[in-house]
């Protein structure tokens, strides 16, 4: 690496990282200081750190959380307004365009990537969780907020756009079209305790706790047999468009190969012996 190279990566804020704990990756937001925006260096940090989690059979179950005092507060609308000129009243079609070919080409693809992990995947809330920020938390399986956090949805009653990065296909299955709509259109906040009132979270804890309850959650996710994420998630997106006979259907068939494998067998034995089933890793 050349000194100017060498000098360029020194200068480049950290906006992401990589810690483990056993069979546990964890993945931090770190642009602590802005709440760690969305923007395009954070995006690629996580689709390549997913692309390589993916790819380490060591891995089991994954954390995604956030230093500071904010999980995510969605798009950089710092780095929008330069493209705009700093002009608020700019003609706003070009950028219109540059955005969505971005979103089709990283953004949707971000929350592609995590809904197709082998693993199961829990995302911890800590403070604000805002804008794009929402669709990044509920593309995990599993969902924990610390007490001072919030869901927040700026995108209509703040800028005249809609919910993005997968917002509003999530909020609708998880709290149903009214409390979805409401959400966008008021702009208010949720505070944590509420969104798991609602089912957005599995669980509300105190803040210091956050970090344990959801190492917890993942430690015992991990255990699990490993095709559990993948035919959970698919489980569930087939329910919500296929009639009651024809999800009944879509189960059987999947028993008919599910049961067949060597989780079923060690889960019948474990039941026989009264013990718990120790399932192998990812083949």
């Amino acid at each position: 690496m050349t000194e100017a190279a060498a000098a360029a990566t020194a200068a480049t804020p950290t906006v992401l990282r990589e810690e483990r704990d056993g069979d546990v990756a964890i993945l931090v937001l770190a642009d602590a200081k802005r709440l760690n925006p969305l923007g395009q260096p954070l995006q690629n940090a996580l689709r390549e750190r997913l692309r390589a989690l993916a790819a380490d059979r060591s891995v089991r179950a994954l954390v995604i959380t956030a230093d500071g005092r904010g999980f995510c507060v969605g798009a950089d609308l710092s780095a929008m307004n330069s493209a705009l000129g700093g002009d608020a009243a700019a003609d706003t079609r070009t950028l219109g365009d540059k955005t969505a070919d971005t979103m089709h080409a990283a953004s949707n693809r971000l929350i592609s990537d995590i809904r197709r992990l082998p693993f199961p995947v829990v995302s911890a809330i800590n403070g604000a969780c805002a804008g794009a920020g929402v669709g990044l938390a509920l593309s995990a399986d599993i969902v924990v907020a610390a007490r001072s956090a919030y869901f927040y949805l700026p995108f209509m009653a703040r800028l005249g756009i809609v919910p993005d990065l997968g917002t509003t296909w999530f909020l609708e299955r998880l709290v149903g079209r009214g409390r979805a709509t409401a959400l966008t259109l008021l702009g208010e906040k949720l505070p944590a305790e509420k969104a798991a009132e609602w089912g957005i979270a599995w669980a509300c804890v105190d803040d210091e706790a956050l970090r344990d309850k959801a190492l917890k959650l993942a430690h015992r996710l991990a255990a699990l047999p490993p095709q559990a994420a993948l035919e959970t998630r698919r489980a569930y997106d087939a329910a919500a468009h296929n009639s009651l006979d024809a999800q009944m259907g879509y189960e059987a068939e999947r028993q008919r190969e599910l049961i067949d494998a060597p989780s079923f067998a060690e889960g019948v034995q474990a039941f026989i012996g009264k013990r718990e089933p120790r399932f192998s890793g990812r083949s």
